[in-house]
């Protein structure tokens, strides 16, 4: 079964002056569109308020057209809506307001209409930035490093369309990083067409993940820097405990700092890689709108762990989210 570290109230820093206050960070990805609330306190601490979350599926059929679909800008659109009015619920009283910062990843970076769904945005009153790869992978190392300072660690944050590997020492800049075209829903429409996927696919996209982040690690380990902990963050990681703890609601207490050791990961891989898309949709633990896309995600962090050499991973919470507001509190943003 996935261990669990201790783990104190969600709250975390990082070095450098923050500017307490209230904040807000919207991340709009491939697969899921989630927003953050949250205080930072005159000592850097960061309280989380609320956390929303929605699978959106923005990047359909972006990696065959080039373009956002209509349908799934407004599915985004709408969902925003819903989180402006959260934030209007949340404004603090002192009369200083929330900062909010949004961005969008992947999907958006490939999409050659991405400013049509930024002025849409726009109409909803939230200011969206697209962000490249590089900065993406900053944000998520600095937000996994809350709970681990100190340690050496590789971050790994599969999305949909792009997954980011940060290796470095937590609380100090990145040691190397990179945004690599591989995400859950990318693999998944580029590879796997049979329900469920066949043996040969599932081979073909293992082999085409191996090939692209191979020179990554083989950099890594000419650096002399050695990980000893990877920290994986994002849907694909915490589905991987709420599916083998059969979680029939969503418990973060259970998940934010599990450790996964790599006979659970083959474990819950293999049972959804071996069952159709309506039996994955019915798994206790596995939100149905991210079936589709699972066994995608399962296989980038088998081959991740792969290529680290290492026999687990931690799931954390503290993601990208936490690390907009962490950014926005520095800069005064």
């Amino acid at each position: 079964m996935a261990t669990h570290l201790t783990n104190p109230a969600p709250t975390c820093t990082a070095p450098g002056t923050l500017r307490p206050g209230r904040y807000a960070a919207i991340d709009i990805g491939t697969v899921t569109c989630r927003m953050l609330v949250a205080d930072i306190d005159g000592a850097g601490l960061l309280h989380e308020l609320r956390r929303e979350y929605a699978i959106t599926n923005l990047g359909e059929g972006v990696d065959a057209t080039g373009a956002l679909l209509p349908e799934a800008m407004q599915r985004v659109a709408d969902v925003v809506a819903r989180y402006r009015a959260i934030l209007d619920a949340c404004e603090p009283g002192d009369g200083d307001g929330i900062t909010v910062t949004a961005v969008a990843t992947s999907a958006s970076r490939d999409a050659r209409n991405a400013d049509e769904f930024v002025a849409l945005l726009a109409e909803e009153g939230i200011t969206l930035s697209v962000v490249p790869g590089e900065r993406e992978a900053a944000l998520s190392f600095a937000g996994a490093s809350c709970d681990f300072a100190g340690e050496r660690i590789l971050v790994v944050d599969v999305g949909g369309g792009s997954t980011e590997l940060v290796a470095g020492q937590a609380g100090e800049a990145p040691v190397q990083a990179h945004s690599f075209d591989i995400g859950c829903r990318r693999v998944t429409e580029k590879f796997l067409e049979a329900d469920p996927p066949s043996d040969e696919e599932l081979g073909r996209a293992r082999a085409w993940i191996a090939a692209g982040m191979r020179p990554y690690f083989d950099d890594l380990r000419a650096s002399g820097f050695a990980p000893e902990r990877v920290v994986a963050v994002a849907g694909t990681a915490t589905s991987v405990v709420a599916v083998h703890e059969r979680m029939t609601k969503y418990d973060s207490s259970r998940v934010h700092r599990s450790v996964v050791g790599r006979p659970v990961l083959d474990e819950v891989y293999a049972q959804l890689a071996g069952v159709g898309l309506d039996e994955r949709r019915r798994t206790v633990g596995l939100d149905p709108g991210r079936a589709p896309v699972i066994v995608a995600g399962l296989v980038i962090l088998q081959v991740v762990l792969d290529l680290a050499g290492m026999p687990s991973f931690t799931v954390s919470e503290s993601d990208i989210l936490h690390g907009i507001v962490l950014e926005s509190a520095r800069t005064g943003a």
